[in-house]
């Protein structure tokens, strides 16, 4: 069953109305997708947000070949992250860290998305189910206030939206970034920034949460460290970050939806 809704209020009560039904599926729209699983959130997707496997490869804890063989082999019964726990490859509490870290970090960019042109997930694909397999379900109110949680903090670091979909561009100054900033999080981005690459891509390159790059970057700007883009700059066509694409099933017809999705936003 495929329900088409537009606008963020009505996005709200889609969700309301799921959760009450503890429906099963996957409400996609252009800027991703959140999987409900009996009414709770289990698993989310946006296509500039670092997934699962793009963070645990790219940080090193795993590698690719792991990964790959974890998604080919459990893919399809819908049970690749239970895998890499029974196979030894992580443990149950880091699987659960970093997967409920790609959760909030993509169902931020799903409920807020950084294009202004992209809607709300606004299709409910009835029944499907994401091939890595349930973790740790999320109430979707938790998600909710997590969301306007984070959009207090970006307005509270430096109230620039603009920051987000621009190249970071790194502010020549006389002395080097104070020590404290050279080996925080917010220096390794300041280290990426390199004038063409936005936040975004910044943290497909890293390997780290997006929002988390977004927040460094606004308070990169506060300290003067970054540029604030001129207002009226128009931001680039397209913002994502520079992550290959992971294996998935061949029998994961909602996966060849999300490519689809993808394919279309870089042909933007």
């Amino acid at each position: 069953m495929t329900a088409v809704v537009t606008g963020g209020a009505v996005v709200t009560a889609t969700l309301d109305r799921l959760v009450r039904e503890r429906a099963t599926g996957a409400l996609h729209g252009r800027a991703g997708a959140l999987y409900l699983a009996d009414g709770a959130l289990v698993h989310a997707e946006s296509p500039v947000v670092p997934d699962v496997g793009w963070r645990l490869t790219a940080s090193g804890r795993l590698s690719r070949e792991s990964w790959e063989e974890a998604v080919a082999e459990g893919g399809p019964d819908h049970r690749a992250g239970s895998l890499l726990v029974e196979r030894g490859r992580l443990s149950r509490g880091e699987l659960e860290l970093c997967h409920l870290s790609a959760l909030f970090d993509a169902a931020y960019f799903v409920l807020s998305p950084l294009d202004g042109s992209q809607r709300a997930p606004d299709r409910f694909l009835r029944g499907a189910r994401h091939w890595f397999g349930p973790v740790r379900p999320v109430s979707v109110a938790a998600v909710r206030r997590e969301v306007r949680r984070r959009r207090g903090l970006l307005e509270r670091a430096w109230p620039c939206p603009a920051l987000d979909v621009s190249p970071v561009v790194p502010v020549p100054v006389p002395v080097p970034a104070p020590r404290a900033v050279r080996r925080s999080p917010s220096g390794a981005v300041l280290a990426a920034a390199d004038g063409v690459r936005t936040p975004t891509q910044i943290a497909g390159a890293l390997g780290r949460p997006a929002f988390a790059t977004l927040l460094d970057v606004r308070r990169l700007a506060a300290a003067g460290l970054v540029r604030t883009p001129a207002p009226g700059t128009p931001p680039p066509r397209r913002a994502r970050p520079a992550a290959p694409a992971a294996k998935v099933p061949a029998d994961a017809p909602e996966i060849f939806l999300l490519q689809r999705i993808r394919d279309a936003l870089e042909a933007l």
